[in-house]
């Protein structure tokens, strides 16, 4: 990973007001929590933190909070009944602070750094995620890093693209472009 990048597990409590700056921000519109309050933000993380089949990790960029990151079991949690799950598959969601002063390549090395935290488990053969089919900035993002979309899929919240990335594609994908600051 990015030396500049660390991860460390999200305090729901002492996390919640920034994350809540973020996940109410307009350009985390498909977070679906525009309209989240503080005690909103506070129990959606206690209770990710608490699940047995989720985790949920604040990402620094040179020791500052940058991203959000969630790790969950597609088996139990988001996708379940949706798709046949293999072992070794581990779902993901990120989200990069909003800023004012963006800089170029910077959202990139944030989902490289977060696909190397998963695949840094060498129980995880591949990487599942399901963004919101209107989502094209993301979709983008997720080729860059080897995703293929496998098929679009009916979400409770969203119609989703169900989409499969596993550590050979990562590799390839991350060998050609060099996506690091």
């Amino acid at each position: 990973m990015n030396s500049s990048f660390t991860i460390r597990p999200l305090n729901p409590f002492a996390d919640a007001e920034l994350l809540h700056s973020w996940v109410t921000h307009p350009k985390a519109a498909y977070w679906m929590m525009q309209d989240a309050s503080l005690p909103d933000v506070e129990r959606e993380y206690m209770a990710i933190t608490a699940a047995e089949h989720h985790d949920a990790f604040i990402g620094e960029y040179e020791g500052r909070p940058a991203f959000l990151m969630e790790r969950y079991d597609p088996a139990h949690v988001e996708l379940v009944g949706l798709y046949d799950a293999q072992p070794g598959d581990v779902g993901m969601h990120f989200l990069v602070a909003p800023t004012d002063t963006p800089v170029h390549g910077f959202t990139r090395a944030v989902i490289t750094a977060v696909m190397e935290t998963l695949f840094a488990d060498p129980a995880t053969r591949r990487v599942v995620v399901e963004p919101d089919v209107r989502n094209t900035a993301v979709h983008r993002l997720n080729e860059a890093v080897g995703f293929e979309i496998a098929q679009k899929i009916a979400k409770p919240e969203k119609d989703a693209y169900l989409s499969f990335c596993t550590r050979e594609q990562f590799e390839e994908a991350t060998r050609t472009a060099g996506a690091t600051l």
